[in-house]
């Protein structure tokens, strides 16, 4: 079964999401959906400053099986980017829940997130998919 840290809200589309001190929301793709794609080689962030609605398709993870589009888990404003992923895409793969985040959004509103899956909500999700 996929790693599923109890701290994080999570998407059906395989996202997970932080809440930081300061209100901004950090977004990366989950282990399992890091494990379905293979070892990445490529990845895109969005601009710093972007606006986001909810579900919108904003990043790109490619492996050497596919490129899959990461959404937006909540609306808001980019205020950050991993950098790091330009030159190092494999830090998903090795860190997805650390060094490995996408990006960071500050929510238009904070509730959102309560609207997300919960660590068990996730778990059942990726239960159904096997």
């Amino acid at each position: 079964m996929s790693n599923v840290p109890d701290d994080l809200k999570y998407t059906d589309s395989h996202e997970w999401l932080r809440l930081q001190q300061d209100g901004a929301v950090t977004v990366g793709v989950t282990h399992y959906a890091q494990e379905s794609l293979g070892d990445l080689v490529f990845v895109e962030t969005p601009q710093v400053g972007r606006r986001l609605k909810a579900g919108e398709a904003c990043a790109v993870v490619e492996s050497v099986k596919a490129a899959s589009d990461t959404y937006a888990p909540i609306s808001g404003e980019v205020v950050a980017v991993n950098s790091r992923l330009a030159e190092e895409p494999e830090l998903i793969n090795s860190a997805p829940y650390g060094e490995g985040w996408v990006m960071r959004i500050q929510p238009d509103n904070a509730g959102d997130l309560e609207r997300l899956l919960d660590p068990e909500d996730y778990e059942k999700l990726l239960a159904e998919a096997t």
